[in-house]
């Protein structure tokens, strides 16, 4: 926290693990790679330059690119300390498929940030909240239609246009969003104006 330049490990390291999982799925036939839970944009830049040197190395055709990062608390900045605006603007290069976020925050506390993302993204948005927040257990007790009922507010917002669940939701809980959003029109993409240097 007190330096936040440091990493436990260096960038071509991190490069080289990613191109590791990203050829592993590749090969196995995955449609789209996931870049998930990202706490520190620095990592995430070092998928997507794996993900660019796989296909650029490969000469395959590019899969689609999503990315979710986390937000870790009330504040709206990732584990890092970086904005969720600084967050998305640091990742646009990429030209993702969608930016979401996911994990750390149960969809009630995501809202906000969720809302906010929508607002900037010029791609398509995605939200998979955790079923609330953990228990002193470190259990979830949100109900399926609880976290259903966030979502489906979302959706009727025009704050999304990919959901799903993240850490304590069950099928039933995957269920219940789907239901809640079927007949919902997902999010238009906004036009987003750019300055011109």
């Amino acid at each position: 926290m007190n330096n936040p330049g440091y990493r436990a490990l260096t960038f071509d390291e991190a490069v080289q693990a990613y191109y590791e999982q990203i050829t592993g799925l590749v090969d196995g036939g995955v449609d789209v790679i996931l870049i998930e839970t990202i706490f520190d944009t620095l990592n995430a830049k070092a998928a997507v330059f794996a993900f660019k040197k796989y296909f650029r190395d490969t000469k395959k055709e590019e899969l689609p690119l999503m990315i979710s990062g986390t937000i870790t608390d009330a504040s709206g900045r990732t584990l890092s300390g970086q904005t969720l605006e600084a967050f998305y603007t640091s990742l646009t290069h990429a030209n993702p498929l969608s930016i979401g976020l996911n994990c750390a925050l149960g969809a009630a506390e995501m809202r906000p940030h969720i809302e906010e993302l929508s607002q900037i993204a010029s791609c398509y948005t995605s939200a998979y909240p955790n079923a609330g927040l953990p228990n002193a257990m470190g259990e979830y007790d949100e109900q399926p239609h609880q976290t259903a009922h966030f979502i489906e507010e979302w959706a009727k917002q025009g704050f999304v246009n990919i959901v799903g669940g993240c850490c304590g939701t069950t099928p039933e809980h995957i269920r219940h969003i789907a239901e809640h959003v079927k007949n919902i029109n997902p999010r238009v993409l906004p036009i987003i104006e750019t300055e011109l240097v």
